[in-house]
This record gives structure tokens, sequence and C-alpha cells, in this order.
């Protein structure tokens, strides 16, 4: 049958939902507390408790200094008690020993109860915390405890943790009721003394991402993409999805048959209305979906300054830019790009006074000349009230087509010449300037003060802005002619070091050796020339006789067997005729042989040939 301890230690396992670990960690320490105030010990001796699982028997071991007498039981020990624990102890050691106590369970009992719970307390905290780390940006669900209008909601959650959704939190409108459950997402999770604070959401754009991924398989599978999401709670979002693989319909899935999938996430977000899109990778067609529902008539982009320019009907004008422009606003943040929504007539019109009265279009005006005046008739009836045709209509739309992409042709070249003159300055301002800072050039005080104040820091920039624009200079305040003149004049005398020159390493050259090639060897040759330690070549078969001779012939010439490392270099034997071969031919002659070796002299670091004479056993020598 358990003790008492045991039954109690169990419940506390199953009410706190810990580790067995912890908890017994925890009950040693509150006894080492309880002990050191029982007997007022100091915080610098060691102090053990050690707990007896199945007695519940607490043991307490401490530290203390062998002595001949004892003095204070509470740090000393005698020699003899020493030794029982420790045989090598000697006088003046430290041991550990025994401690306990004849009354510290009750008293244990009594002072330990409160540093028991704290610990417990502190462990529980501490695994909210890790948990809940882990949920950040995922929905947990949970049960309402309290509604303030200042603090917010409180939310029940699991493991006891409370979660707060702030009031910004919450979707505009909405109201919980006590014992209500609700879905929200983990956004943020703080360290407070209280414990862990656990900041829910209902508002943010991820809830709804999560909620998408819950109704809609092919999104959690990754079939469908959400490329971006704008939102604004409670009223309206935009989601862009995109498909991974080929004959799938991103915004079909997401709405489902009937719309039944994207419903019941409206219906969770209280009948906030959602658009899906579909994401494409050209701005323009991107653009012009993300305005939906209204149609587009045209966009334009400036890509330098990330805005872009669309054109709709008049009646489409108030269904683009929505309540208090909610949907330009939406667009804009799902794209990432500045949206100017006009009317076909007001973006004619502009494009009108912009190629008449801008200077740098004088080229558009003078290929427009013939299409204005027609576009200035279409206005002037549109004016008046009176009725404008498609025709005339479809008249303004390409004009303003191709008004807008001269412009945008002759910004790109412009950029493009401002960028080569850029870097034809930069090409003759030496890298060693950008080093050096401007004192180097030994201005006057006030003058250095003034450029260093405009961002000047380095000769190289100062360099740069003379040579693109030095009014600039000029226009800075206190900067006048005098001041100028200085400047250059410091300009023109200061000097920077050439840079030094790379060295490329030397590069030894291939010694090449003159020796006739042949394609037949005597026998006498190769059982003279046999080398009592060779390689195996590739291919042969452990076991096998080595071959001793390399032959070298046109397939395999003599740079590759130089190319080889000099553990796999082979004697080779080779066979050169005299030049009168052809004489001793014809008189009948023996022809005479010259064999020649190929070894690697480790001395030299690199092949030599020796050559071999008819001489007896002497051997090879060097050629």
């Amino acid at each position: 049958m358990k003790n008492e301890f045991a039954l109690a230690f169990n419940e506390v396992l199953e009410e706190k939902q810990l580790p067995k670990e912890i908890i017994m960690a925890a009950i040693e320490s509150a006894m080492v507390s309880a002990y050191r105030r029982a007997v007022n010990a100091s915080n610098a001796q060691e102090v053990v408790a050690k707990i007896d699982p199945e007695s519940g028997k607490v043991t307490i071991f401490a530290e203390k200094e062998v002595v001949e007498e004892v003095q204070d039981e509470r740090t000393e020990v005698t020699l003899e008690v020493a030794r029982t624990v420790n045989p090598e102890a000697n006088l003046n050691d430290m041991v550990v020993v025994e401690s306990t106590p004849t009354d510290f369970g009750r008293v244990a009992a009594q002072t330990a109860r409160q540093v028991i719970q704290q610990r417990i307390r502190e462990a529980e905290r501490q695994m909210q915390a890790d948990f809940f780390n882990k949920q950040v940006g995922e929905i947990i669900s949970g049960v309402v405890q309290a509604v303030s209008m200042t603090q917010g909601v409180t939310i029940g959650l699991d493991m006891k943790a409370e979660g707060i959704m702030p009031p910004n939190q919450k979707i505009p409108g909405e109201k919980f009721k006590v014992h209500e459950r609700v879905r929200s997402i983990v956004l943020e999770v703080k360290d407070s003394p209280r414990g862990p604070q656990i900041i829910l959401s209902r508002s943010h754009r991820n809830f709804l991402r999560r909620l998408l991924e819950n109704e809609v398989p092919e999104i959690y599978h990754g079939i469908v993409e959400i490329r971006a999401i704008s939102r604004e709670p409670g009223q309206r979002a935009k989601v862009a999805v995109s498909a991974t693989q080929p004959n799938v319909d991103p915004v079909g899935a997401c709405v489902g048959i009937k719309g039944v999938r994207i419903q019941a996430i409206v219906k969770e977000l209280h009948d906030e209305k959602i658009d899906i899109i579909e994401w494409n990778a050209d701005p323009v067609l991107y653009i012009s979906k993300a305005i939906s529902p209204a149609k587009v008539s045209g966009v334009y982009l400036n890509e330098g300054e990330k805005t872009a320019t669309v054109v709709v009907q008049e009646d489409q004008l108030s269904l683009a830019i929505g309540r208090d422009g909610q949907n330009a606003r939406l667009a804009a943040k799902l794209t990432g790009w500045r949206i100017d929504i006009k009317s076909l007539i007001e973006a004619a019109a502009d494009a009108v006074v912009k190629v008449q009265s801008d200077p740098s279009l004088a080229n558009i005006a003078e290929v427009e000349h013939k299409n204005i005046p027609l576009v200035e008739e279409v206005l002037a009836k549109k004016s008046e009230g009176r009725p404008v045709t498609p025709e005339e209509f479809m008249t303004l739309i390409q004009f303003i087509e191709r008004v807008e992409r001269r412009t945008v042709e002759q910004k790109k070249a412009t950029a493009a010449a401002e960028e080569e003159r850029v870097s034809a300055a930069r090409s003759e301002v030496p890298n060693a300037a950008f080093e050096a800072g401007i004192e180097a050039l030994g201005l006057p005080d006030h003058v250095y003060n003034i450029l260093t104040e405009a961002d000047h820091r380095t000769v190289g920039d100062l360099m740069m802005t003379m040579k693109l624009n030095p009014d600039s200079i000029l226009g800075l305040a206190g900067i006048g002619p005098k001041s100028m003149e200085a400047i250059k004049s410091a300009m023109g005398n200061i000097s920077f070091p050439e840079p030094e020159p790379i060295i490329e390493p030397a590069i030894e050259p291939i010694v090449e050796y003159p020796i006739e090639l042949v394609t037949e060897v005597p026998a006498e040759v190769v059982t003279e020339s046999t080398p009592t330690e060779v390689l195996p070549e590739p291919g042969l078969v452990e076991g096998e006789a080595t071959p001793a001779i390399t032959e070298i012939t046109e397939e395999k010439p003599l740079e590759e067997i130089f190319s080889l490392r000099p553990d796999m270099l082979q004697p080779v034997a080779v066979v050169a005729e005299d030049e009168d071969d052809e004489s001793d031919k014809k008189k009948g002659k023996k022809k005479k042989k010259k064999v020649v070796e190929i070894v690697y002299d480790e001395n030299l670091d690199k092949a030599i040939a020796k050559k071999k004479h008819k001489r007896g056993d002497e051997g090879w020598e060097e050629d």
C-alpha cells in the first residue's frame, strides 16, 4: 500500500500536469531552503537534499570542515565522522556529510510549503510560455471569461492559461459574450512577473490566412499558394493566390462550389467581404485584377517611382475607388504599387495638356499633331453633354496608350543617358578618392563644415558632385564664388598614389626532349630495361605481369607521359635509328640500336632522359 507521500506526490502530478522531475526538484529545493532557515546556515555553504520517492524520507547533506574538536555542528565535523564518508579525509578538508536535523520533518512541512508552491508556479509558467511560443501565428480556440471596454477580452486557453485580446485586435463591431467560444491567432507572447502574457488577435491578416488554410485543402497541401493579403478588418479584404501545378484554378479552389468555402470564412469574420484574385507576374495584369470588381481600360507604370496610373470608364470610377477609397487602398497594399485612378476623360485631357506644355515631349507632339484635334473634339462633346460613340471612346483610349507608352520610353532613355553620364564621371575619379575624407583637401573650416553637413564626407563624393552638378555645391548656404574657387583649387592639387600592379606568378616553361618516336620495341630491349618497381596501369588485374615498357606512339604522345605524377611515371624505352640508316640497309649492315629511359629525378624535380650503351652491364648513364 502506498504511503501518504506517494499519494500526495501523484496527486500533485495529476493536478499540475508537470513532469515528475520538475516536482521532485521543487521539493528538494524547498527542503534545502527549510534546512537553511532551521539551522540558520550560510548561503555559501553547499547543501543538498535527497528524497526517497517511495517513503518520502528527506535526507540533508551539508558541506563541513574537518576539525579535531567540533565547536559549531552546522559547519564542522570530526575526522572520525568525515572518514566514514571519505576514508582519505584529513584535517582542514571540506567534506559533504549527512546533517538531517532530528525534528526536520515537522519544521520542513511548515517552512517549505510556500517555496514548493512558488517553484511549481514558476514551472507552470515556463511550460505555458514554451507551449504558446510555438503557437505564435497559429489559430487557437478559447472561452471568453471577461469582457472589458478598456482592457479587451480575456479568453481562457489550454494549460490553464489566459489570453488577452486588446480592443485594437478585435474585428470592429464584434461583440462577445461570457462563456462564448472564440477562435483567434496567437499574435505575441510577452514575459511578465505574473507569467506569460498571451496576446490574441482576430484582425490580423494572418488570421485570414490560417482560416483559408483550414477551409481550402489545396492551400494546406501547397497546390494553391497565397501570395499577398490586404485587409481592413470587418469591412473588406483582398487575397492574391496562384497555383503551383498546371490545370488548377486557384480562385475556384478558394471559392468552392457555390461559394461554400469562402462563405464559411465570411461568416467567421462577421460578413467581411473577401475578394479572391489570381496573382500574375506581370504588374499590369496584376494591378488590373486587383482593382476588381471595376473594369480597367488601361494601366500605365512608372517603374522609377513605383507608381501606376489606372484608367477606367466613367461609370467604373466610383467602383474602382470604392467607399472612402477603400478598394484603391486595398489594391495598393496588395500589389505594392502606388495607384492613381483616373477616368477616361480626365486621363485624355491630362495627356493633351502634358503633350502640349512639356518641352521634353516635343517629339511626341509632332507625331500626334493630327490626333490631338480629334481628341479635343471628343472632350468638348463630353463636356457639353453630347453623346460620345464607342468609336470615339476607343480613339481616346488609343491616344492615351500611345502618349503614355512614348512617355515611358522617353523616361527610360533619359534614365539610361543619366546612368551613362554618372558612369563616365565615376570612371574619371580614382577609387582612392572615395577612401579619403574631405579634410585631406585642406579647405577652410567654414567650407569644410558646410560640405560635411551636406553629406559630402569623402573627396570622391565631392568630385562626383562637381562633375555632375556643380550648381548644387554653389547653392549651399555659405558657399560663394571664392569658396568654389578654393574647392576647385584644392581638388586640382590633390593627388592619389597609383594602385600597385598585380604581379602574376611566374610559370615554369615545359622542357621538351627531342626524342624520336617509334612504334616497335625489340624484345632484348624490353628484357634489359625492366624496372624493379613499377605501378600497374589502369585496367590491369591484380596478379598479372606488369608491362615494363610504355610504348610511345602517335596515339600516346610524350606530353601525356610528362603530365603524369612522378609516382606514376614508368621507364620508357625508345629505339632510334642512326641518320645513315638507309645507307646501312643498302650495304647489309646491322642496324644500331639506342635505348633511352625517361625517369623522374627527385633532386632536380623533373623528368630526365637516360641512354644505354652496349657496354656490358655498366647500366644506364645520363645523356
